[in-house]
């Protein structure tokens, strides 16, 4: 782990006293205009260095220091800036990656970065799934064809705003999970999906004519930081299966220092250009060159809450500075897209709140891949600070509007019930991820119905996990969550079937608290004190088979093909399906038969 010395050497304190003339942009200075800013342009020659013209590749991303002692990225010897911007290939339709990397390009970045997310590759344990919209190693071989260098986010962790941070559900049926540490069980479960991920990656890296030029040991460890040999042993599982690329860490101004490691170059994540977080790092590791992994270009939205945005202005002015100083970064995030399906993480700071569909994330490109006032800033800034001139600009998709649909005939819901694969059966009521289904593996996403027999009414006593609606035969008779316990049964004649229809509503993807991220029902239930048993527990996790089950596939054509492989779908609200360059196509038959 890296620290501070409590007594630097002459040197280093000799480097701290004159860092404020390094960073000679980063003092006061006059209002960012559009029309004065000029960069040298022998300063930044970053867009000429790309993967195509860079053949003789021996030493791949380092760092140096000049005479006057200022650090400073080189590849294959070369002064070089990353110039980076994330979009996530699992956000995005396969067809759109290629429309989405040329803006990146054309904006003038180099470099785009993306995490990898464990639970989309492996749901059920032991499975691996590496095609369609997570076929990673197509997105980063087309990367490099369209002149873009690429660091990758592996995880374990990646936060990222995605289910328990991209760490597989499964990982909860272990009676004290201990995630993000060198438990035994955790290591375990991280070598082997290590063991099949890595190889992939292999023959990416820059040393094998790659243009993966570097790797981030987990995520913002520092933010967690539960056990002091975790970031080691994630290191030395890097290494030890062949990782030879530049290594680096990424963490707020608090948790650099626990959340660094040797070997490893610390960077930042932050909301605006901060001095004192420079000043910082820099105390930390003076003879390295200052990197922002993450400048955050927006926010993510949660249910509820009011559509964060960040004015385009203040964007293009932290970029300048960040020129202007030779600071290399990172726009969290270029693109956002779209959480599909039931992918979406949550927060927990004073309730639940779950990550929202969209990842929009008032980022540089739109949602739908649309350029923005942001863009257009960015891009005369990199224009004006670049040696040569950019891409042409791509041209937009053009878009459609769909029909109107026609529902001919509906199924209720608890007539679908036939089609879902066989109920468990318990004595207790259990969480979805402990259900003895998905060979083992227990259930990811959606919803889970309750049922077991009642004769009496009273009070109803459940804890759900996120939010349920009860019902009695078919009838529904109220709602709980994780704020409201009871519920008042009505007196019944005879006895009757007790439903409890639960759905998880995205598991918190930051915090200790993603060891207690149970969904379903994760108590004992009970009416009037007196415990409920034998129950029949029927998965709604709404995956591909299920659908193709109940004939529907057969009429919908608009289902969301990336949903196949991450094995969850998302429902459309219309029967029309719009391929990339081709004209509308519409159906008016039933959507569910």
């Amino acid at each position: 782990m890296a620290y501070l010395r409590k007594c630097p050497s002459w040197r280093r304190s000799l480097a701290i006293f004159f860092l404020p003339l390094v960073f000679s942009g980063l003092g006061p200075h006059s209002e960012f205009r559009d029309d004065t800013f000029k960069v040298s342009p022998a300063r930044f020659r970053w867009s000429r260095l790309t993967p195509s013209k860079l053949k003789d590749r021996s030493v791949g991303l380092s760092t140096e220091k000049n005479a006057q002692g200022q650090a400073y990225f080189t590849l294959e010897g070369h002064k070089f800036m990353i110039i980076g911007g994330s979009i996530h290939y699992f956000r995005v339709p396969r067809e759109y990656w290629k429309d989405r990397l040329l803006k990146l390009r054309a904006c003038g970045f180099n470099t785009v970065t993306t995490y990898i997310p464990w639970n989309l590759h492996e749901q059920e344990k032991g499975k691996f799934y590496f095609s369609e919209i997570l076929d990673l190693e197509a997105y980063v071989s087309l990367a490099a064809s369209i002149g873009l260098w690429v660091i990758l986010r592996p995880g374990p962790y990646i936060c990222a705003e995605v289910d328990l941070g991209g760490l597989p559900s499964w990982l909860l049926r272990y009676p004290k999970p201990q995630l993000r540490t060198t438990h035994w069980n955790f290591v375990e479960a991280v070598d082997k999906y290590f063991d099949h991920l890595i190889p992939r990656i292999l023959p990416l890296q820059y040393h094998h004519g790659g243009p993966v030029i570097a790797f981030q040991v987990e995520n913002e460890y520092g933010s967690f930081s539960k056990d002091g040999s975790y970031m080691e042993y994630i290191k030395e599982a890097l290494l030890k299966r062949g990782i030879v690329e530049f290594l680096l860490t990424s963490d707020n101004d608090n948790g650099i220092g626990t959340g660094s490691v040797e070997g490893a170059l610390a960077t930042l994540n932050m909301a605006a250009f901060e001095k004192d977080s420079f000043l910082k790092l820099q105390q930390m590791q003076n003879d390295k060159p200052i990197m922002v992994m993450e400048y955050w270009t927006g926010w993510y939205d949660t249910w509820g809450d009011r559509h964060k945005v960040k004015s385009a202005t203040e964007i293009q002015l932290t970029a300048s500075r960040f020129l202007r100083s030779g600071i290399s970064f990172n726009m969290y995030m270029f693109h956002g897209g779209t959480n599909f399906g039931f992918i979406n993480g949550a927060q927990n700071i004073y309730q639940h709140r779950g990550v929202v569909t969209s990842y929009d994330y008032d980022a540089v490109l739109t949602e739908a891949g649309d350029y923005t006032e942001k863009y257009f800033k960015l891009r005369k800034l990199f224009a004006s600070a670049s040696a040569g001139s950019l891409p042409r600009l791509p041209p937009l998709i053009p878009k459609t509007l769909y029909s109107f649909v026609v529902l001919l005939f509906y199924l209720p819901f608890f007539e679908i019930l036939p089609y879902l694969n066989k109920p468990v059966m318990l004595y207790s009521p259990d969480t979805m991820e402990n259900l003895p289904i998905n060979n083992g593996s227990g259930q990811p996403f959606g919803l889970v119905l309750y049922e077991t027999s009642i004769c009496s009414g009273g009070q109803l006593y459940a804890h759900v996990r996120d939010s349920a609606q009860v019902f009695l035969n078919d009838t529904r008779i109220g709602y709980l969550d994780e704020d409201t316990f009871d519920l008042t049964i009505p007196q019944i004649q005879d006895c009757q079937l007790l439903r409890i229809l639960v759905e998880n509503q995205g598991r918190v993807h930051f915090s200790w608290n993603i060891q207690y991220e149970w969904k379903g029902l994760d108590a004992d239930v009970s009416i009037n004190d007196t415990l409920l048993r034998n129950f029949t527990i029927y998965s709604l996790d709404l995956k591909m088979s299920f659908f193709k089950r109940t004939g529907i596939m057969g009429s919908c054509s608009s289902m969301d093909a990336i949903s196949e492989d991450i094995r969850t779908l998302g429902l459309r609200g219309h029967c029309t399906y719009l391929a990339p360059g081709f004209s509308r196509k519409t159906t008016r038959s039933s959507c569910l038969r």
